[in-house]
């Protein structure tokens, strides 16, 4: 019976270590598997990055394109804002200068009409016309003689 125990032993231990062989296999395939999956899931997140980092990219290029049209916008508005600007000086000086000139002509014929021969009245009276522009030769007093023509003047007469 000794020699079948150890017969019986013997055969244990084949089916032992059979099945530690089979453990082990079943142990190394499951740890490739999993390998093979991690290695599959780290090329899928390096995929995913690269994509992110160049949607970020294209994202960033696009906003830069969009900046520069908005700075070129800017500048031609501030371009347009300085000569519509300049042009509002101009304008302001020349209404001055018109109003100056202007109230200078209203000084003249209210003297004029307040009989400045003598107390005499002549019976006529000076008018400026309602379409009167100012001219330069009315700045001259000599240049009474004009004063029931009408009075033209330009843009140009102004020297700025």
């Amino acid at each position: 019976m000794a020699s079948s125990s150890g017969t019986s032993s013997g055969s244990t231990l084949l089916q032992n270590s059979g099945s530690e062989e089979d453990l082990q296999a079943l142990m190394d395939q499951r740890k490739r598997k999993r390998m093979i999956s991690n290695r599959e899931s780290a090329r899928r997140s390096r995929m995913r990055k690269q994509k992110h980092l160049d949607d970020l990219m294209a994202q960033a290029a696009q906003l830069r394109k969009e900046n520069n049209q908005i700075i070129t916008s800017m500048n031609v508005t501030t371009q347009h804002y300085l000569n519509i600007e300049a042009e509002n000086s101009v304008l302001r000086a020349q209404f001055n200068e018109l109003s100056n000139r202007l109230q200078y002509l209203v000084e003249i014929v209210s003297f004029l009409n307040t009989g400045s021969n003598g107390g005499v009245d002549s019976g006529e009276i000076w008018t400026i016309p309602e379409t009167t522009a100012i001219s330069d030769s009315l700045m001259n007093p000599l240049g009474l003689l004009y004063l029931s023509q009408p009075i033209m003047a330009s843009p140009d007469i102004f020297q700025y």
